[in-house]
């Protein structure tokens, strides 16, 4: 079999954002969007221009700013979706609009109430003004997996004949089996005529567990794209992994008979930039960039390990970018050594920023005798989240009195957006809960508190605890991030990372405090 390139399609930034709780800003798409590029994958989905003003800016701005990957925006089988679309992407270096239409009665039923004939010409209509804008136009009709197989075969033809460049067969709500879903790619390929002039796109959800499993069966069968989210993110139970079908590829290739363009060095780094930046871990156990995936317990595992790494790794652990943890600084290190080990984790920082990076990492050093690999990603972290919210309000303080039979008192003092020290005090049912209650007779932006996470980022009792918070103002959901070697205070740090973005939209609108613009 000859090896034909897989084309990767990333959607964390249109179908990831999504994910019910995740609302990112521009500047937070814009990182995405430049780690993606990093990656390099082929396609970024950059957004949904037409849903919001704030999608088109994003969509925009990564548009001007990021090249390589071709850059795509999402629009509706709508004259104004379309437009909006190329709007949005027209300054980008290779501008794609990939638009959709739903296909299968059940949809044409209970959502667009419409016939197949109607919903037929809507889709040639929208492809062939696409096409009148550029080059490079993708189609998908939605739950295809539902969807008649001639009706399929009959829109994905006529929509290929108005100019549609790749045809998506999207398992819109992850109904089908790889046996099944690969029978459809085959079926699609023998029995529409004009197949061979666009390149065969696939979109799985994960509501059965099979999106990956599906996605490569497709591969098998011809698929030259393969559509999905970093950390499977995505509507209900996600999208593809993207990195579990990149490494199928890479891992199985020379089975497979296909490879692709991405650098898999990037993948941990991704995995951890998103997460990161969305608030949404990763479990342990997840392929690919899980804490565990390259972790082993068993004796007999350890020992074949110690025997030699291929009894139990099918993947080199730094093929996709995992720290070696090789190196652990301590309070002893210099500026030099910690630029070196962050240049190695992916991060290349100017001096305004090692300066930054070096008196944090000091400051950690001194509490802890080691600092290691994930020590350093979560403290970068911390330094990205405080660059990309800015200090409204910055936490200069905590102290925590608590105890069997004690009320939980919490005294703190913040810096507010004109350089003055505020200290006041609060108490609660339990020492965060009183440090909340202290930092919001401070600031005075109402909100109601929906999640609250605590993960350790290293093992030892002095690991550094990172707390991931939600708040919710209005129908606004705004996440916040802390870590600290005590606990109390990384939460304090996330409430105040959450209550900064509130206030960072407040100031963008111009609207006092309490009000946050609906979404």
């Amino acid at each position: 079999m000859s090896n034909d390139k897989v084309l990767i399609f990333d959607t964390t930034l249109r179908d990831g954002e999504q994910s019910a709780g995740i609302g990112l800003t521009v500047d937070e798409k814009m990182e995405i969007a430049k780690q993606l590029e990093r990656l390099r994958v082929d396609v970024i989905e950059a957004g949904f221009a037409a849903s919001s003003p704030g999608d088109f800016q994003a969509v925009s701005a990564i548009a001007q700013e990021v090249r390589g990957p071709i850059i795509a925006s999402l629009a509706r089988c709508m004259s104004g979706d379309v437009d909006s679309a190329w709007e949005a992407i027209k300054n980008a270096e290779r501008p794609r609009i990939h638009t959709f239409i739903s296909s299968s009665d059940v949809h044409l039923m209970d959502i667009l109430s419409k016939n197949p004939e109607e919903v037929l010409g809507m889709a040639i209509s929208a492809v062939e003004r696409a096409r009148g804008y550029c080059e490079d136009v993708e189609f998908s009709p939605m739950d295809a997996t539902r969807t008649d197989i001639e009706y399929l075969y009959r829109m994905v033809e006529a929509c290929i004949d108005a100019g549609a460049t790749t045809v998506n067969i999207p398992d819109t709500v992850g109904y089908s089996m790889p046996g099944e879903f690969a029978e459809r790619i085959r079926l699609i390929r023998e029995n529409v005529p004009n197949i061979d002039k666009a390149t065969i796109s696939v979109h799985c959800h994960n509501d059965l567990g099979n999106a990956a499993p599906n996605s490569i069966a497709a591969v098998i069968e011809g698929a030259r794209q393969v559509e999905g989210c970093i950390n499977g993110l995505g509507e209900r139970a996600g999208n593809a992994s993207l990195e579990e079908v990149i490494m199928t590829i890479d891992t199985r290739g020379e089975t497979l008979g296909v490879s692709t363009n991405v650098d898999t060095r990037q993948i941990y780094r991704t995995s951890r930039l998103v997460s990161d930046i969305t608030g949404f871990p990763v479990q342990p156990n997840k392929a690919i960039v899980g804490a565990n995936a390259f972790r082993h317990a068993s004796g007999i595992h350890q020992d074949g390990m110690i025997k030699g790494r291929t009894t139990f790794e099918i993947m080199d652990p730094q093929s996709v970018g995992w720290p070696s943890s090789t190196l652990v600084l301590g309070k002893l290190s210099g500026r030099a050594g910690l630029r070196s080990r962050l240049e190695e984790l992916g991060y290349h920082l100017d001096e305004s920023q090692i300066d930054e990076a070096f008196a944090a990492f000091k400051e950690l050093a001194d509490r802890k005798r080691e600092v290691t690999d994930a020590d350093l990603v979560s403290l970068m972290s911390s330094q990205r989240r405080q660059e990309d919210v800015g200090q409204i309000y910055s936490l200069d303080r905590v102290q925590v009195t608590c105890g069997n039979g004690e009320i939980p008192t919490a005294t703190v003092r913040l810096t507010n957006p004109q350089g003055e020290s505020i200290t006041d005090a609060g108490t609660g049912t339990g020492p965060v809960d009183a440090v909340y209650e202290a930092i919001n007779r401070i600031v005075g932006v109402p909100n109601t508190l929906t999640e609250y996470r605590v993960d350790a980022v290293t093992e030892g009792i002095d690991a550094l605890g990172d707390v991931t918070i939600r708040i919710r103002q209005n129908s606004n959901t705004f996440v916040g991030r802390g870590s600290d070697t005590d606990i109390i205070v990384a939460s304090a740090k996330a409430y105040m990372n959450a209550l900064n973005r509130a206030l960072a939209e407040m100031e963008e609108h111009h609207l006092p405090k309490g009000t946050v613009p609906t979404s």
